[in-house]
């Protein structure tokens, strides 16, 4: 069996990988985002996925490698991570009670077969109407700084939304529907 790579730091990727009963190894990214390059929010997820997933290929040869980046669109605008309070609380307030879409590319690559697969899932998700204590409480949790669009659906951010049109895990940063269609395509 081939060594399987995750090429992310991401406790919450490692879990749902585990969840699906793979194993792997993890060898984070050092690969630099550039969040403004003049893409659709789809290739760029893609891009930015690949860019992620060739930066811990180079180190490897026979392994399968999976990289993946999540961010949230509302109206045409990319949010990423916050990493402020301040954000946050901008972040939050611009989706309560309305609908955006959480967009996921991965990318895997096989370097043995020069082979190389990157897709985008997108996802809609409808957030309820948040009271300014509920946004307050939730970023003193700390849980929304490192997280896209400043909320983590696997965790307590989950409870603000009403509706999701899409892939869970998807919006949680990798489509595991997909991902594990595509890393039959490897063979695994």
């Amino acid at each position: 069996m081939r060594k399987l790579i995750l090429a992310s730091a991401s406790a919450t990727r490692k879990k749902l990988l585990t969840d699906a009963g793979y194993n792997f190894e993890i060898a984070p990214s050092d690969y630099e985002e550039d969040m403004s390059l003049p893409l659709p929010p789809g290739e760029l997820a893609m891009y930015l996925s690949r860019g992620k997933a060739e930066s811990v290929a180079k180190n490897y040869n026979g392994e399968i490698v999976i990289g993946a980046d999540t961010f949230i669109v509302y109206q045409d605008k990319i949010l990423g991570k916050p990493h402020t309070p301040a954000k946050a609380k901008e972040m939050l307030n611009i989706l309560s009670g309305k609908q955006h879409s959480v967009v996921t590319g991965f990318t895997i690559i096989d370097k043995e077969n020069d082979k190389t697969i990157s897709r985008v899932v997108e996802t809609k998700v409808f957030f309820r109407d948040l009271s300014e204590k509920e946004i307050a409480d939730y970023i003193a949790t700390g849980e929304p700084l490192n997280k896209a669009g400043a909320y983590a659906i696997l965790e307590l951010g989950g409870n603000f939304i009403k509706e999701i049109i899409g892939s869970r895990t998807s919006i949680a940063g990798l489509p595991m529907e997909e991902v594990v269609a595509t890393l039959k395509e490897f063979g695994i």
